[in-house]
């Protein structure tokens, strides 16, 4: 099954707390079927010092979204899309079915 949504995606999201934010897919996680989004689901993680380089304190970092509350930014309306594979040339290629634009 291909990779609908790839690392460097814009999505956004379409439920939870950050509900109609977009962002940018940082890291894919396929075992899990998860993704860790730019400014998505931000998380507090308290950390203690490590000498010499590291000082304590609150850490805020994005954490892991589960992929069906998210979909592909259309490259044409910006607007959530899903996505489906053709093959072009003897190449497989992600489209927008919104609007029918090839996404890769």
């Amino acid at each position: 099954m291909p990779a609908r949504i790839k690392t460097g995606d814009d999505v956004i999201v379409l439920s939870g707390k950050d509900k109609g934010k977009t962002g940018t897919v940082l890291r894919v996680l396929p075992s899990e079927e998860r993704l860790v989004v730019e400014g998505i689901n931000i998380i507090k993680r308290h950390t203690r010092p490590r000498p010499p380089a590291e000082p304590g304190g609150v850490v805020e970092k994005p954490a892991p979204i589960h992929q069906s509350n998210v979909a592909l930014v259309d490259p044409e309306t910006k607007k959530a899309t899903r996505v489906r594979t053709e093959v072009v040339d003897g190449k497989r290629v992600r489209v927008a079915v919104r609007s029918g634009k090839k996404i890769d």
